[in-house]
This record gives structure tokens, C-alpha cells and sequence, in this order.
């Protein structure tokens, strides 16, 4: 089963219910909205998709079509910027 997991530590700071991280080593900055926050914390311990889709469904009221498209956007997006990998 395929798993996503972060592929490095950033420095964090928080904003309200939003991240601002940054890579110290390639100099690059991110802005995290509280959604993808949310995604970045649970990516502390390697996570299915349907883990990550669940756990949004448990926290914002949201239709269940509408979170897996937009998760499957994030982590897309997480993983080409290098920030989340797959396993598994």
C-alpha cells in the first residue's frame, strides 16, 4: 500500500492555522494554508492516501469527492516541489 512521507525537515514557524517552513539548505520558503498544514503535521509518520482523506473528512466539513481531489492536488503539488515522497 502506497504510503507519502516528508522528505525533509523544514524550519516552521506558524501564522494563525497557517505554516510558513523553510528549506535552510536549497533557500526556499513555502506557505502552507491550513489544509496543507494540516496534511504537513499528520506527514510527521508515513500516511495512505485514505488515511490523510479520512482525517480531513474528520476535521472540515467537506464533501468526500471535493477532499480527495484537492488532497490528490496537494500532495501532487507537495511532491513536486520535492517536499513529500511515496513508499510502499
Amino acid at each position: 500500500m502506497t504510503q507519502y512521507k516528508r522528505t525533509i525537515d523544514l524550519m516552521e514557524a506558524e501564522l494563525g492555522d497557517e505554516l510558513v517552513a523553510l528549506d535552510p539548505n536549497a533557500g526556499e520558503c513555502f506557505g502552507f494554508n491550513s489544509v496543507a498544514t494540516s496534511v504537513w503535521r499528520k506527514l510527521d509518520q508515513p500516511q495512505t492516501f485514505e488515511q490523510l482523506r479520512d482525517a480531513l473528512l474528520d476535521e472540515y466539513e467537506v464533501e468526500p469527492n471535493r477532499c480527495s481531489d484537492e488532497l490528490k492536488a496537494l500532495l501532487d503539488d507537495l511532491t513536486a516541489k520535492g517536499l513529500v515522497t511515496t513508499i510502499g
